[in-house]
Protein backbone atom coordinates (compact mmCIF):
# COMPACT_ATOMS: atom_id res chain seq x y z
CA UNK A 1 0.00 0.00 0.00
CA UNK A 2 1.33 3.20 -0.81
CA UNK A 3 2.13 6.13 1.77
CA UNK A 4 2.42 9.34 1.64
CA UNK A 5 4.92 11.74 3.80
CA UNK A 6 5.46 15.15 4.91
CA UNK A 7 6.48 17.42 7.53
CA UNK A 8 4.39 19.08 10.31
CA UNK A 9 6.06 21.69 12.54
CA UNK A 10 9.60 20.29 11.88
CA UNK A 11 8.50 16.60 11.86
CA UNK A 12 8.60 14.13 9.55
CA UNK A 13 4.74 12.15 9.17
CA UNK A 14 3.25 9.50 6.77
CA UNK A 15 0.52 8.02 6.63
CA UNK A 16 -0.81 4.97 4.53
CA UNK A 17 -2.60 6.42 0.84
CA UNK A 18 -5.90 5.62 0.78
CA UNK A 19 -8.20 6.29 -2.90
CA UNK A 20 -11.34 4.73 -4.25
CA UNK A 21 -10.99 5.88 -7.37
CA UNK A 22 -7.42 3.93 -7.62
CA UNK A 23 -5.36 7.79 -7.97
CA UNK A 24 -1.95 7.98 -7.32
CA UNK A 25 -0.14 9.27 -4.44
CA UNK A 26 0.91 12.60 -4.32
CA UNK A 27 5.09 12.49 -4.19
CA UNK A 28 5.06 15.87 -2.68
CA UNK A 29 2.92 16.72 0.34
CA UNK A 30 2.82 20.94 1.88
CA UNK A 31 0.35 21.44 5.09
CA UNK A 32 -2.34 24.03 4.66
CA UNK A 33 -3.72 26.25 6.94
CA UNK A 34 -6.41 28.81 7.41
CA UNK A 35 -3.72 31.09 6.36
CA UNK A 36 -3.64 29.54 2.75
CA UNK A 37 -5.38 31.29 0.18
CA UNK A 38 -7.84 29.50 -3.04
CA UNK A 39 -4.79 30.89 -5.08
CA UNK A 40 -1.95 29.86 -3.05
CA UNK A 41 -4.06 26.18 -3.04
CA UNK A 42 -4.78 25.87 -6.43
CA UNK A 43 -1.25 27.13 -7.56
CA UNK A 44 -0.20 23.80 -5.77
CA UNK A 45 -2.75 22.14 -6.70
CA UNK A 46 -2.13 22.37 -10.77
CA UNK A 47 1.86 21.82 -9.97
CA UNK A 48 0.67 18.02 -9.08
CA UNK A 49 1.39 19.28 -5.03
CA UNK A 50 -0.57 17.46 -2.52
CA UNK A 51 -2.18 20.12 0.03
CA UNK A 52 -2.85 18.40 3.12
CA UNK A 53 -5.72 20.23 5.37
CA UNK A 54 -5.28 20.14 8.90
CA UNK A 55 -7.34 23.32 9.72
CA UNK A 56 -11.00 24.08 10.77
CA UNK A 57 -13.16 21.23 8.53
CA UNK A 58 -15.66 23.66 7.36
CA UNK A 59 -12.62 26.19 6.46
CA UNK A 60 -11.41 23.00 4.31
CA UNK A 61 -14.96 22.76 2.55
CA UNK A 62 -14.94 26.38 1.89
CA UNK A 63 -11.32 26.38 0.53
CA UNK A 64 -12.32 22.74 -1.32
CA UNK A 65 -15.38 24.86 -3.11
CA UNK A 66 -13.09 27.85 -3.52
CA UNK A 67 -10.63 25.70 -5.80
CA UNK A 68 -13.47 24.01 -7.65
CA UNK A 69 -14.91 27.43 -8.90
CA UNK A 70 -11.27 29.05 -9.82
CA UNK A 71 -11.23 25.75 -11.87
CA UNK A 72 -14.28 25.97 -13.48
CA UNK A 73 -13.50 29.66 -14.09
CA UNK A 74 -10.19 28.36 -16.03
CA UNK A 75 -11.80 25.62 -17.97
CA UNK A 76 -14.21 28.06 -19.11
CA UNK A 77 -11.90 30.18 -20.65
CA UNK A 78 -10.04 28.15 -22.28
CA UNK A 79 -13.13 26.51 -24.08
CA UNK A 80 -13.89 29.80 -25.13
CA UNK A 81 -10.28 30.28 -26.88
CA UNK A 82 -11.14 27.16 -27.73
CA UNK A 83 -14.23 28.08 -29.68
CA UNK A 84 -16.25 25.17 -28.17
CA UNK A 85 -19.31 26.79 -29.83
CA UNK A 86 -18.55 25.43 -32.77
CA UNK A 87 -17.46 21.91 -31.90
CA UNK A 88 -19.70 18.95 -32.72
CA UNK A 89 -21.59 16.72 -30.04
CA UNK A 90 -18.46 14.09 -29.92
CA UNK A 91 -15.89 16.20 -29.78
CA UNK A 92 -17.65 18.13 -26.71
CA UNK A 93 -18.10 14.82 -25.11
CA UNK A 94 -14.81 13.90 -25.50
CA UNK A 95 -13.99 17.57 -24.09
CA UNK A 96 -16.21 17.12 -21.38
CA UNK A 97 -15.12 13.86 -19.96
CA UNK A 98 -11.77 14.82 -19.92
CA UNK A 99 -12.36 18.28 -18.16
CA UNK A 100 -14.53 16.18 -15.49
CA UNK A 101 -11.50 14.34 -15.14
CA UNK A 102 -9.12 16.65 -15.00
CA UNK A 103 -10.90 18.38 -12.36
CA UNK A 104 -11.32 14.62 -10.29
CA UNK A 105 -7.68 14.74 -10.52
CA UNK A 106 -7.45 18.42 -9.28
CA UNK A 107 -9.33 18.66 -6.32
CA UNK A 108 -8.47 14.91 -5.28
CA UNK A 109 -5.19 16.44 -3.86
CA UNK A 110 -6.59 18.46 -1.41
CA UNK A 111 -6.07 16.02 1.62
CA UNK A 112 -6.67 15.35 5.21
CA UNK A 113 -5.92 12.43 7.71
CA UNK A 114 -8.09 9.69 9.01
CA UNK A 115 -7.24 8.50 12.65
CA UNK A 116 -6.94 4.31 12.27
CA UNK A 117 -10.43 4.13 13.38
CA UNK A 118 -11.73 6.60 10.39
CA UNK A 119 -12.77 9.42 12.27
CA UNK A 120 -11.51 12.47 11.22
CA UNK A 121 -9.74 14.66 14.16
CA UNK A 122 -10.06 18.11 12.62
CA UNK A 123 -12.09 21.04 14.68
CA UNK A 124 -15.81 20.73 13.82
CA UNK A 125 -15.16 17.74 11.95
CA UNK A 126 -18.49 15.77 11.33
CA UNK A 127 -18.35 12.15 12.79
CA UNK A 128 -17.56 10.39 9.91
CA UNK A 129 -16.56 6.83 11.09
CA UNK A 130 -20.01 5.17 10.10
CA UNK A 131 -19.32 6.36 6.56
CA UNK A 132 -16.19 5.31 6.28
CA UNK A 133 -16.83 1.89 7.41
CA UNK A 134 -20.08 1.97 4.95
CA UNK A 135 -17.69 2.87 2.22
CA UNK A 136 -14.74 1.04 2.91
CA UNK A 137 -15.79 -1.90 5.01
CA UNK A 138 -13.03 -1.68 7.74
CA UNK A 139 -12.82 0.95 10.39
CA UNK A 140 -12.29 -1.32 13.68
CA UNK A 141 -9.31 0.35 15.25
CA UNK A 142 -6.79 -2.22 14.26
CA UNK A 143 -5.42 -0.48 11.14
CA UNK A 144 -1.77 0.50 12.35
CA UNK A 145 -1.50 3.82 10.95
CA UNK A 146 -3.63 6.81 10.03
CA UNK A 147 -4.37 7.27 6.33
CA UNK A 148 -4.30 10.17 4.13
CA UNK A 149 -7.61 10.74 1.50
CA UNK A 150 -8.91 13.60 -0.45
CA UNK A 151 -11.40 15.57 1.20
CA UNK A 152 -13.35 15.61 -2.19
CA UNK A 153 -13.60 11.49 -1.87
CA UNK A 154 -14.57 12.30 1.88
CA UNK A 155 -17.37 14.44 0.94
CA UNK A 156 -18.54 12.31 -1.36
CA UNK A 157 -18.23 8.87 0.95
CA UNK A 158 -20.68 11.44 3.14
CA UNK A 159 -23.03 12.10 0.53
CA UNK A 160 -23.22 8.47 -0.37
CA UNK A 161 -23.89 7.19 3.35
CA UNK A 162 -26.59 9.86 3.30
CA UNK A 163 -28.24 8.59 0.14
CA UNK A 164 -27.91 5.01 1.94
CA UNK A 165 -29.24 5.75 5.17
CA UNK A 166 -32.40 8.19 3.75
CA UNK A 167 -32.40 6.10 0.63
CA UNK A 168 -34.41 6.93 -2.93
CA UNK A 169 -38.21 6.95 -3.36
CA UNK A 170 -38.97 4.08 -6.28
CA UNK A 171 -42.54 5.08 -6.85
CA UNK A 172 -42.81 1.78 -9.42
CA UNK A 173 -42.18 -0.19 -6.23
CA UNK A 174 -43.94 1.52 -3.34
CA UNK A 175 -40.74 1.48 -1.15
CA UNK A 176 -37.04 3.08 -0.99
CA UNK A 177 -33.77 1.67 -2.08
CA UNK A 178 -30.86 2.20 -0.31
CA UNK A 179 -28.47 2.58 -2.59
CA UNK A 180 -24.82 1.78 -1.28
CA UNK A 181 -21.72 3.44 -1.99
CA UNK A 182 -20.27 3.19 -5.71
CA UNK A 183 -23.56 1.24 -6.41
CA UNK A 184 -25.62 3.01 -9.49
CA UNK A 185 -28.59 4.60 -7.49
CA UNK A 186 -32.22 4.38 -9.48
CA UNK A 187 -32.47 8.36 -9.71
CA UNK A 188 -33.24 7.77 -13.24
CA UNK A 189 -36.77 6.48 -13.31
CA UNK A 190 -37.29 6.32 -16.66
CA UNK A 191 -35.90 3.01 -17.01
CA UNK A 192 -37.54 1.37 -14.08
CA UNK A 193 -41.00 2.76 -15.60
CA UNK A 194 -39.98 0.25 -18.85
CA UNK A 195 -39.68 -2.69 -16.90
CA UNK A 196 -42.62 -1.69 -14.69
CA UNK A 197 -44.53 -1.35 -17.79
CA UNK A 198 -43.27 -3.89 -20.72
CA UNK A 199 -45.70 -6.73 -20.47
CA UNK A 200 -44.44 -10.80 -19.35
CA UNK A 201 -44.00 -13.12 -22.21
CA UNK A 202 -47.30 -14.16 -23.41
CA UNK A 203 -48.75 -17.18 -21.58
CA UNK A 204 -46.10 -16.61 -18.41
CA UNK A 205 -47.78 -15.13 -15.81
CA UNK A 206 -44.93 -15.93 -13.39
CA UNK A 207 -42.05 -16.03 -14.92
CA UNK A 208 -38.54 -17.42 -13.68
CA UNK A 209 -36.40 -14.00 -14.30
CA UNK A 210 -32.45 -13.50 -14.15
CA UNK A 211 -31.40 -9.76 -13.67
CA UNK A 212 -27.60 -9.25 -14.71
CA UNK A 213 -25.85 -7.08 -13.29
CA UNK A 214 -28.59 -6.15 -10.43
CA UNK A 215 -27.07 -2.88 -8.47
CA UNK A 216 -29.08 -2.09 -5.97
CA UNK A 217 -31.30 -5.07 -6.99
CA UNK A 218 -34.51 -2.58 -8.13
CA UNK A 219 -35.33 -4.24 -11.02
CA UNK A 220 -35.52 -7.71 -8.87
CA UNK A 221 -37.07 -6.54 -6.41
CA UNK A 222 -39.62 -5.14 -9.23
CA UNK A 223 -40.31 -8.03 -11.06
CA UNK A 224 -40.89 -10.14 -7.85
CA UNK A 225 -43.43 -7.29 -7.03
CA UNK A 226 -45.13 -7.97 -10.27
CA UNK A 227 -45.43 -11.59 -9.90
CA UNK A 228 -42.19 -13.45 -10.82
CA UNK A 229 -41.92 -16.57 -9.41
CA UNK A 230 -38.40 -16.58 -8.73
CA UNK A 231 -35.65 -14.16 -9.65
CA UNK A 232 -31.86 -15.04 -9.88
CA UNK A 233 -29.98 -11.57 -9.36
CA UNK A 234 -25.97 -11.22 -10.18
CA UNK A 235 -23.43 -8.91 -10.17
CA UNK A 236 -19.67 -9.30 -10.17
CA UNK A 237 -19.15 -6.24 -7.74
CA UNK A 238 -19.17 -7.71 -4.31
CA UNK A 239 -20.62 -4.03 -2.62
CA UNK A 240 -23.90 -4.32 -5.55
CA UNK A 241 -24.29 -7.79 -4.41
CA UNK A 242 -24.38 -6.92 -0.43
CA UNK A 243 -26.59 -3.91 -1.07
CA UNK A 244 -28.93 -5.73 -3.27
CA UNK A 245 -29.40 -8.48 -0.62
CA UNK A 246 -30.16 -5.78 1.96
CA UNK A 247 -32.60 -4.07 -0.54
CA UNK A 248 -34.03 -7.55 -1.17
CA UNK A 249 -34.51 -8.63 2.79
CA UNK A 250 -35.17 -5.01 3.37
CA UNK A 251 -38.65 -5.50 0.88
CA UNK A 252 -39.24 -8.93 2.61
CA UNK A 253 -38.88 -10.55 -1.26
CA UNK A 254 -36.10 -13.12 0.13
CA UNK A 255 -38.50 -16.08 -0.38
CA UNK A 256 -38.34 -15.02 -4.43
CA UNK A 257 -35.10 -13.07 -5.11
CA UNK A 258 -31.66 -14.62 -4.84
CA UNK A 259 -28.63 -12.66 -5.53
CA UNK A 260 -25.35 -14.25 -6.34
CA UNK A 261 -21.70 -12.87 -6.74
CA UNK A 262 -19.91 -13.62 -9.83
CA UNK A 263 -20.44 -14.78 -13.56
CA UNK A 264 -23.08 -12.46 -14.72
CA UNK A 265 -25.13 -15.85 -16.07
CA UNK A 266 -26.80 -18.66 -13.82
CA UNK A 267 -27.00 -21.94 -14.76
CA UNK A 268 -30.14 -23.24 -16.56
CA UNK A 269 -32.50 -21.48 -18.23
CA UNK A 270 -35.44 -18.51 -17.38
CA UNK A 271 -38.57 -17.24 -19.06
CA UNK A 272 -37.29 -13.67 -18.98
CA UNK A 273 -33.66 -12.38 -18.53
CA UNK A 274 -33.24 -8.39 -18.25
CA UNK A 275 -30.00 -6.33 -18.49
CA UNK A 276 -29.45 -2.99 -18.25
CA UNK A 277 -25.68 -2.71 -18.73
CA UNK A 278 -23.38 0.21 -18.76
CA UNK A 279 -25.13 2.80 -20.86
CA UNK A 280 -21.54 4.56 -22.63
CA UNK A 281 -19.04 2.08 -24.40
CA UNK A 282 -15.61 2.90 -23.14
CA UNK A 283 -12.82 2.74 -20.10
CA UNK A 284 -13.44 3.35 -16.98
CA UNK A 285 -11.74 5.97 -15.38
CA UNK A 286 -11.98 4.43 -11.94
CA UNK A 287 -13.92 1.71 -10.48
CA UNK A 288 -16.62 3.98 -9.42
CA UNK A 289 -17.36 4.67 -13.06
CA UNK A 290 -18.14 1.17 -13.93
CA UNK A 291 -21.98 1.69 -13.94
CA UNK A 292 -21.36 4.05 -16.50
CA UNK A 293 -18.60 2.56 -18.90
CA UNK A 294 -19.02 -0.73 -20.26
CA UNK A 295 -15.14 -1.55 -21.73
CA UNK A 296 -15.88 -2.77 -25.00
CA UNK A 297 -18.98 -3.11 -24.72
CA UNK A 298 -18.35 -6.36 -23.17
CA UNK A 299 -21.19 -6.93 -20.83
CA UNK A 300 -23.79 -5.63 -23.40
CA UNK A 301 -22.28 -8.90 -25.72
CA UNK A 302 -22.17 -11.03 -23.27
CA UNK A 303 -26.01 -10.25 -22.65
CA UNK A 304 -26.50 -11.18 -26.11
CA UNK A 305 -24.46 -13.68 -26.58
CA UNK A 306 -25.79 -15.97 -23.93
CA UNK A 307 -29.48 -15.05 -24.20
CA UNK A 308 -30.51 -17.40 -26.66
CA UNK A 309 -29.43 -20.85 -25.02
CA UNK A 310 -30.41 -19.41 -21.55
CA UNK A 311 -34.25 -18.91 -22.57
CA UNK A 312 -36.72 -21.52 -22.12
CA UNK A 313 -39.30 -21.54 -25.26
CA UNK A 314 -41.53 -19.26 -24.85
CA UNK A 315 -38.91 -16.93 -23.21
CA UNK A 316 -37.47 -13.63 -24.13
CA UNK A 317 -34.91 -10.84 -23.04
CA UNK A 318 -35.32 -7.20 -22.24
CA UNK A 319 -32.25 -4.97 -22.90
CA UNK A 320 -32.56 -1.76 -21.73
CA UNK A 321 -30.69 0.77 -22.82
CA UNK A 322 -29.96 4.46 -23.76
CA UNK A 323 -29.27 5.97 -26.97
CA UNK A 324 -26.92 8.33 -25.98
CA UNK A 325 -23.82 6.67 -26.61
CA UNK A 326 -24.88 7.01 -30.38
CA UNK A 327 -25.41 10.77 -29.73
CA UNK A 328 -21.95 11.02 -28.84
CA UNK A 329 -20.58 8.56 -31.23
CA UNK A 330 -19.51 6.01 -29.28
CA UNK A 331 -21.55 3.41 -30.69
CA UNK A 332 -24.28 3.51 -33.73
CA UNK A 333 -27.58 2.01 -34.15
CA UNK A 334 -26.25 -0.47 -37.01
CA UNK A 335 -23.89 -1.44 -34.64
CA UNK A 336 -26.40 -2.33 -31.72
CA UNK A 337 -28.77 -4.20 -34.30
CA UNK A 338 -25.49 -5.92 -36.29
CA UNK A 339 -24.62 -7.40 -32.42
CA UNK A 340 -28.15 -8.54 -31.62
CA UNK A 341 -28.34 -9.79 -35.04
CA UNK A 342 -25.07 -11.91 -35.05
CA UNK A 343 -26.11 -13.16 -31.68
CA UNK A 344 -28.75 -14.86 -33.29
CA UNK A 345 -31.62 -12.91 -32.12
CA UNK A 346 -34.03 -10.58 -33.07
CA UNK A 347 -36.38 -7.89 -32.13
CA UNK A 348 -40.24 -8.63 -31.10
CA UNK A 349 -40.78 -5.20 -29.77
CA UNK A 350 -39.17 -1.86 -28.41
CA UNK A 351 -40.80 0.42 -25.65
CA UNK A 352 -39.24 3.61 -25.43
CA UNK A 353 -39.10 6.91 -23.31
CA UNK A 354 -37.68 10.02 -23.06
CA UNK A 355 -35.49 11.55 -20.07
CA UNK A 356 -37.11 12.67 -17.05
CA UNK A 357 -33.71 14.33 -15.01
CA UNK A 358 -32.80 17.46 -14.64
CA UNK A 359 -29.67 17.29 -16.73
CA UNK A 360 -31.94 17.05 -19.64
CA UNK A 361 -33.17 20.63 -19.11
CA UNK A 362 -29.67 22.65 -18.07
CA UNK A 363 -29.17 24.76 -20.74
CA UNK A 364 -25.65 25.08 -19.40
CA UNK A 365 -24.70 21.62 -19.69
CA UNK A 366 -22.16 21.31 -22.94
CA UNK A 367 -24.26 18.25 -23.95
CA UNK A 368 -27.30 19.40 -23.46
CA UNK A 369 -28.80 19.20 -27.11
CA UNK A 370 -27.47 15.15 -26.96
CA UNK A 371 -29.44 14.95 -23.53
CA UNK A 372 -32.07 16.24 -25.04
CA UNK A 373 -32.33 13.87 -28.09
CA UNK A 374 -31.81 10.59 -25.45
CA UNK A 375 -34.13 7.68 -25.88
CA UNK A 376 -33.74 4.75 -23.21
CA UNK A 377 -35.56 1.93 -25.04
CA UNK A 378 -36.65 -1.65 -23.66
CA UNK A 379 -35.81 -3.60 -26.49
CA UNK A 380 -37.64 -6.74 -26.36
CA UNK A 381 -35.52 -10.09 -27.63
CA UNK A 382 -36.45 -13.37 -28.91
CA UNK A 383 -34.14 -15.77 -30.48
CA UNK A 384 -34.51 -15.61 -34.74
CA UNK A 385 -37.39 -17.41 -35.98
CA UNK A 386 -39.76 -16.89 -33.13
CA UNK A 387 -42.84 -14.93 -32.74
CA UNK A 388 -44.27 -12.71 -34.79
CA UNK A 389 -42.38 -9.44 -36.99
CA UNK A 390 -39.39 -7.88 -36.08
CA UNK A 391 -39.57 -4.51 -34.32
CA UNK A 392 -36.58 -1.95 -34.95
Amino acid sequence: MATVAWTENGTSRTALWRSENSAPAPSRVVVASERTTVDAAYRLLRSDIGVLWLGDYESGRRLLQGVDRRHQRETQRRSRRGGSGKKGTVALFHEHRTARAGRARLLGRLLVILEPDLSLALRRAPDVRAACVHAYGEGDGSAPERTCASLSELVGVLSAYDWHLKGVEVPQLGARIHPAYSVFSPTRSEYVDLVAQAPFPEGVDHPVVYDLGTGTGVLAALLARRGAKQVVATDINARAVACARANVQRLGLTDRVQVVEGDPWPDGRADLVVCNPPWLPGQPSSDLDRAVYDPDSEMLHRFLSGLAEHLTPVGEGWLVLSDFAEHVGLRTRADLLSAIADAGLRVADRLDTVPDHPRADDLADPLHAARRREVTSLWRLVPEGEGGPSEA
